[in-house]
């Protein structure tokens, strides 16, 4: 069965298709805000499916993935009620983010537990999955590109900027000194998260990064023992195999 995966984040919605062999090469991309009928149907008209799962963190957008989406096939939202493979040990299970979710069935089957998954994106999460196996909690911190906008949005000289390595820590023009605030001291939040998440651990996690920014920022942190463009991906699509084999 060849399912529709979708990571619908904050910035932008990512599809891509799966089944039992693995993702497929096939890969859609939409800005979420620019997410509608009229867009999907642009998108997705020619790619044949079966089944869908969505991994939604953006309400508005879900609803209008479900209703497109559901007139061609079944939808599966993905929740803490699906299912994941593993417990939650979690007070609120439903505040927990869908993508939050795949990121921690993702690791799990990708790289074993104890983990930490490290999320680059609109925000940066952590999310930590124990060797029980559970999803046992996380952290919630400003992204980098939302930190860096900030500046150029409430200053009035300091501009957007590209975000790449800083060439030295002393910056020489205010565009290198803002890339030196942004990606070593990016760095050093997430260090220092990290840290302090593993000092609380029982055992040694392996630390995955993935989203937007993990590679500019993985390259610093030599805690990291690996990047996964796809996990989130990856781990919508474990959750259709399970979801769709027990509901054919």
């Amino acid at each position: 069965m060849n399912c529709l995966l979708v990571d619908n984040s904050n910035t932008r919605t990512k599809f891509a298709l799966g089944n039992a062999h693995g993702l497929g090469r096939w890969r859609g991309v939409l800005a979420t805000a620019d997410v509608s009928a009229a867009t999907l149907a642009g998108l997705l008209d020619d790619i044949a499916f079966e089944a869908v799962v969505i991994a939604s963190v953006v309400p508005i957008k879900a609803e209008v993935l479900r209703t497109y989406l559901g007139a061609r096939a079944p939808v599966h939202m993905l929740d803490h009620r699906s299912p994941l493979g593993m417990g939650i040990d979690y007070p609120e299970p439903a505040q927990i983010g869908a993508d939050r979710l795949a990121n921690a069935v993702g690791v799990l089957a990708c790289h074993g537990v104890p983990a930490v998954v490290i999320d680059s994106g609109t925000a940066v999460t952590f999310d930590i999955v124990s060797a029980a196996p559970a999803y046992c909690g996380g952290v919630i911190a400003p992204g980098l590109g939302a930190m860096t906008r900030y500046l150029s949005e409430t200053t009035a000289l300091l501009p957007e900027i590209v975000l790449e390595e800083p060439a030295s820590a002393i910056g020489k023009t205010t565009i290198h000194a803002m890339q030196v605030g942004a990606v070593f001291g990016y760095r050093g939040l997430v260090r220092e998260i990290l840290a302090r998440i593993c000092a609380e651990l029982a055992g040694h996690p392996k630390i995955i990064a993935t989203g937007g920014d993990a590679e500019l920022i993985a390259c610093g942190i030599p805690e990291i023992d690996a990047v996964h463009p796809d996990l989130t991906l990856e781990g919508i699509r474990r959750i259709a195999l399970a979801v769709y084999s027990a509901h054919p």
